[in-house]
């Protein structure tokens, strides 16, 4: 982690002040380096965090067994893994009304229909969650009142220059470099 500001003090400050949001949230682990920019001179401040890899995205057949039923007309789920049921029943209360999923037992669904194409739905993206968390961890860590943000993530790189003024070139390249040395593991 490295925090760059004019001021020593104001570095010392930041730094706590990230550890905390991180620990708050449990995003350490997952977190590979950061790089921060204060500036108390011109209201800017620069963050790029490198993600760590995460599993690949679950999908619904993965933790769960399906069949048709020609005769009755119902789909039949089979959850074999309890873990996932609230990710899933919450996607499938977004696609039907709740009355439209019958679950007899804790582990078993049936939904009217030949509803085989929900094998293919993402029921789990840890991607796309762990870089919800940290853009949550990015807004409690940016001064009050920085309200002109430009995002410039990338695939494993979140980065944000946010300021209350307009955006200088400068602080967009210096983010540019933030991105480029945490590509390069420096």
């Amino acid at each position: 982690m490295l925090v760059e500001c004019y001021d020593k003090k104001g570095a010392e400050v930041y730094e706590i002040i990230i550890k905390q949001i991180f620990q708050d949230l449990v995003l350490g682990a997952s977190v590979d380096d950061l790089k921060a920019f204060v500036n108390p001179d011109d209201p800017v401040f620069i963050l790029a965090i490198k993600m760590k890899k995460t599993s690949t995205v679950v999908e619904f057949k993965d933790v769960a067994s399906f069949s048709y039923n020609k005769q009755n007309d119902v789909t039949m789920i089979l959850v074999d893994d309890e873990n996932y049921l609230p990710n899933i029943l919450n996607k499938l209360w977004r696609i039907f009304s709740r009355d439209e999923i019958y679950q007899p037992n804790r582990y078993q669904l049936e939904i009217s229909g030949n509803q085989m194409d929900l094998e293919n739905l993402v029921i789990d993206d840890p991607h796309s969650n762990l870089q919800r968390r940290i853009y949550d961890a990015i807004f409690r860590i940016l001064p009050e009142g920085f309200k002109i943000i430009k995002d410039m993530s990338t695939k494993d790189i979140i980065a944000v220059v946010a300021t209350d003024e307009l955006i200088m070139d400068s602080w967009i390249e210096k983010a540019e470099e933030y991105i480029a040395e945490l590509n390069n593991g420096m």
